[in-house]
């Protein structure tokens, strides 16, 4: 039974990463839609000035109405799940993946207060 749940979990979450990623006709950019835990604009600056350093990352556009993170980047280069991975190492959630806790513990304090770098609560 745990395996046949096990695999669900990685089929439902393959096709939300799926549904997250475009690539362009030439398949010489792709653009991905993380959400995050980001909710100020210390968040905002912080993300946008670290994530531009990634391998193959041509833009990255912060919303903190959405708290998504946009990610235009060379697919040939780098993958979504890298950029996910890279942005949980700055101390923020990417996609339901709980940030890093020594990274969050690192962020700038009103950022700590706040919680940027844990999970939405849900209702």
């Amino acid at each position: 039974m745990k395996q046949i749940l096990s695999i669900l979990l990685a089929i439902c979450t393959l096709g939300a990463f799926a549904q997250s990623t475009s690539t362009s006709p030439d398949g010489m950019s792709a653009t991905i839609a993380i959400q995050s835990s980001s909710i100020c604009d210390m968040c905002e600056k912080t993300i946008e000035e670290n994530m531009i350093y990634e391998k193959g990352v041509k833009k990255v556009d912060v919303d903190l109405t959405t708290a998504t993170v946009q990610v235009t980047y060379d697919p040939r280069k780098n993958d979504a799940a890298k950029l996910r991975a890279a942005l949980t190492k700055l101390g923020y959630s990417a996609d339901g993946t709980e940030a890093d806790p020594t990274a969050a513990s690192k962020l700038p304090l009103c950022c700590q207060n706040e919680g940027c770098g844990k999970l939405p609560v849900k209702p």
